[in-house]
C-alpha cells in the first residue's frame, strides 16, 4: 500500500477517497448481527466513559450507511439527565449547528435525507460522539470529506470533547493529517477506549478513561444554550 505521508495534496485526496470508499463498503458488507454485537460493546464502553452525564449536552449523529448507532447510548444518558443534540448542515464550508433532540421532537430531513430536529433550540455540545469511517494511530479521523466536524471543533473558543466511534478493524497507520485535521480526544471501538488527542493511541481502563473525560470537561466546559 502506498504511504500517504509521502503523497502530494492531490494524491492524498485521491487516496483518502479510495480508503473512505473501502471502509464504507467493508462496513456495509458486515452481517447485521456482527454490527449489532459490536455496537452493544461500544454502547457499554461509552456508558462507562461518560459515567456522570447529568446536564451534559451530548451531540451525536443519526446512523448513516451502517455506522455505529449511538441512539442506545444517548437513551442511557438521557435517562440520567443528559441533553441530546443532533447536527445540522447549514452550508458548504460552514461549521455544523446542533439542535436539541428528544424522542418525539419535531423532525425534518437534512443532507442525504438524514433526520434532524426541526426548529428546536440551538445548543452547544460538551461532548460529541463522532462517527469515523476509519481512524489512525494518533486518533485522526477519516470522515466523509466535507470537513464539517473539523470545522465545527475549530470554530468554538473551547473545543467540544470529540469521541470518535467505529469498529476496531477500521484502522490505518496514518491518514497523513493536514493542518485542518483535528484529532479525536478519545477513540472508542468494540475493543476498548483509547485516549488520543494527536498522540499515540493509549488504551485506558474504564475508571481511568472516565476520570480523563471528567478532567477534560472541567477544562472545556461550554455555555449551555445559544437560543431558547
Amino acid at each position: 500500500m502506498s504511504d500517504p505521508l509521502a503523497m502530494d495534496a492531490s494524491e492524498l485526496k485521491a487516496w483518502r477517497k479510495t480508503r473512505r470508499e473501502h471502509w464504507i463498503a467493508w462496513r456495509e458488507a458486515l452481517p447485521a448481527s456482527q454490527r449489532e454485537a459490536w455496537g452493544r460493546k461500544i454502547t457499554t464502553l461509552l456508558g462507562a466513559l461518560l459515567a456522570k452525564p447529568q446536564d451534559v449536552v451530548v451531540g451525536f449523529c443519526w446512523p448513516y450507511r451502517a455506522e455505529f448507532d449511538a441512539r442506545f447510548a444517548v437513551r442511557h444518558w438521557r435517562e440520567q439527565g443528559a441533553i441530546a443534540a443532533l447536527p445540522e448542515v447549514i452550508g458548504k464550508n460552514q461549521p455544523l449547528r446542533f439542535r436539541k433532540w428528544w424522542p418525539g421532537a419535531p423532525m425534518t430531513s437534512g443532507v442525504y435525507d438524514i433526520p434532524l430536529p426541526d426548529g428546536t433550540p440551538e445548543v452547544l455540545p460538551d461532548v460529541a460522539i463522532v462517527p469515523m469511517n476509519a481512524f489512525d494511530e494518533r486518533g485522526y479521523r477519516l470522515g466523509y470529506g466535507g470537513g464539517f466536524f473539523d470545522r465545527t471543533l475549530a470554530a468554538l473558543e473551547r473545543r467540544v470533547i470529540a469521541i470518535g466511534v467505529t469498529y476496531d478493524q477500521c484502522r490505518e497507520a496514518s491518514i497523513a493529517p493536514q493542518p485542518y485535521d483535528l484529532p479525536m480526544d478519545f477513540v472508542v471501538t468494540e475493543a476498548g477506549v483509547h485516549a488520543a488527542g494527536g498522540n499515540a493511541l493509549l488504551r485506558l481502563e474504564s475508571t481511568a478513561a472516565a476520570n480523563r473525560l471528567q478532567q477534560l470537561m472541567a477544562q472545556r466546559r461550554l455555555p449551555r444554550t445559544l437560543h431558547n
